[in-house]
């Protein structure tokens, strides 16, 4: 792997996997570029502010500046489930 690569790999999974580095918490906002396109979403703390478990590797598709106003309407919006940080890597996901 080249050394861009790891060391994005290693900052943006240290980041997801570490809430109290987010400077927007609860969320952390993460960007896939591809095609010359760039698709936006954040990842949220669930568990701190709600308690809800099983988002801790979760991309919402929006962005900090698109927030919907309620915990309730930001988990329904559309979003990619991962097992871990190291799988919303490989798919794609970097912090911004």
């Amino acid at each position: 792997m080249p050394t861009a690569v790891t060391g994005a790999r290693t900052r943006t999974v240290l980041f997801v996997s570490t809430p109290a580095l987010w400077p927007a918490w609860p969320f952390l906002p993460v960007v896939r570029r591809a095609a010359g396109a760039e698709e936006l979403g954040v990842v949220f703390d669930a568990w701190a502010v709600c308690g809800a478990t099983g988002f801790s590797a979760c991309v919402f598709r929006t962005n900090l500046f698109a927030l919907p106003p309620t915990v309730a309407a930001l988990l329904d919006l559309p979003r990619e489930a991962y097992d871990s940080a190291e799988e919303l890597f490989d798919r794609g996901w970097r912090i911004d």
